[in-house]
């Protein structure tokens, strides 16, 4: 998370090269619909599944359907033979309809309820995460035979949003709640971990790499042949502070899994969401207002959209969008940017510095980037009246 002590100069003002980035047929669409609003650019989408595939050809690709749930993404996915990491039976059904069968769908939620995981497994879904004995208990009862591998506890040290200890278990639990499942009539697969949201270290991934194994290990000795280890999501999106290229992460992943499994390498799956639909997605809103501050040389600016309407994530600042406006060329000054809402704490950004141009006023646009993962998801119903954030999926071209 950003340290609330630290102001960093993250302003990103692009004009010309940074505009670039959004293909015009998107900017068009943004240009005659009304805001706020979220634009995903389905070709994107395909081109972020397509170098993921490159990166790590071994791994099955489950997009996490939490990032973005919009039925034309995940049916864009669906197409290209994508699996899917879903958290409830609302993902089910969602991917059920649009044609992923039910083969291709891991219940990745270690938080369920019973009738949840016998949605799921009426549904033909036969693949599901614990980490817990209620939790393993219930999915012998009501999903018997199926599949099921252990969520560990890991750090999440480098990660933007870290998961803190809500899921997960240490790898011994994990080894007797697996031992358990074999008990239980359960298949046990394997070990899945995650090393936080928007993870900036490429060599993250050794800490759960490193402890599967021990799970394997000690499995092993108990006559249990784990098969599968799932990576997790973590892989980043495009903001403010620059993550390192695909490639980099890839390339350490696979020396962490050469090193503690040999080639005696196991199935391997990856849960990407950000990485799969961030840089798709182009959030525009408009300026409510601009105001002069009462306590320093920063303006103020309003947005119609903030923390309660789709900017869940600028939460502690954790997540720097990148911005452009429709006064971009002009000269800039420093602001705080605020959402539209009664609530005090709906405040975007003032620890970190952005500089916007002086000529903003109400009814001007502001862009947010690369904003297509965890936002339109997290949006509220309805606080202050205002309604879920609006998402539409169009087929951009690749020109600037």
């Amino acid at each position: 998370m950003t340290d609330p002590s630290a102001t960093a100069d993250v302003t990103d003002r692009p004009s010309g090269a940074a505009e670039s980035v959004v293909p015009q047929r998107v900017r068009e669409f943004l240009d005659s619909t009304e805001t706020p609003c979220l634009v995903v650019d389905l070709a994107v989408v395909r081109r972020n599944h397509g170098a993921l595939r490159s990166a790590l050809p071994d791994a099955r690709i489950c997009y996490a359907v939490k990032a973005n749930p919009a039925p034309e993404v995940v049916g864009a996915l669906a197409a290209l033979g994508a699996s899917f990491d879903v958290a409830s039976p609302g993902e089910i059904d969602l991917c059920l309809a649009q044609g992923a069968g039910p083969e291709r769908i891991s219940y990745g939620n270690t938080i369920k309820k019973r009738r949840d995981i016998a949605h799921a497994y009426e549904r033909g879904v036969r693949l599901f995460v614990t980490d817990s004995e209620p939790d393993l208990v219930n999915i012998a009862e009501v999903a018997p035979g199926a599949q099921v591998f252990c969520r560990i506890l890991v750090d999440n040290k480098g990660s933007r949003t870290p998961f803190g200890r809500k899921f997960g278990c240490p790898p011994e639990t994990a080894v007797r709640l697996l031992r358990q499942a074999r008990e239980l009539g359960l298949d046990p697969y394997g070990v899945s971990f995650h090393i936080g949201s928007q993870q900036l270290d490429p060599a993250a991934w050794e800490h759960g790499i490193s402890a599967a194994r021990q799970v394997f290990e000690g499995l092993a000795g108990h006559g249990i042949a784990l098969r599968m280890v799932n990576l997790g999501g973590g892989l980043p999106g495009s903001y403010t502070e620059a993550a390192p290229p695909l490639a980099e992460y890839a390339r350490r992943i696979e020396q962490s899994l050469d090193r503690h499994f040999g080639a005696d390498r196991p199935d391997l799956l990856v849960e990407p969401g950000r990485q799969i639909v961030a840089d798709a997605g182009v959030l525009r809103s408009e300026v409510v207002l601009v105001t002069p501050s009462a306590a320093d040389d920063r303006r103020w600016v309003y947005l119609d959209v903030g923390r309660y309407n789709g900017l869940a994530e600028t939460e502690g600042e954790a997540i720097t969008y990148r911005l452009r406006t429709s006064r971009d060329g002009d000269p800039c000054g420093p602001v705080v940017l605020a959402g539209p809402t009664c609530d005090g704490d709906d405040v975007i950004y003032q620890r970190n510095v952005y500089e916007l141009p002086l000529t903003l006023r109400g009814g001007d646009w502001v862009d947010l980037l690369s904003a297509g993962a965890y936002t339109a998801s997290y949006s509220s119903v309805c606080f202050n009246g205002i309604a879920p954030l609006a998402t539409y999926c169009v087929d951009g071209d690749e020109r600037a």
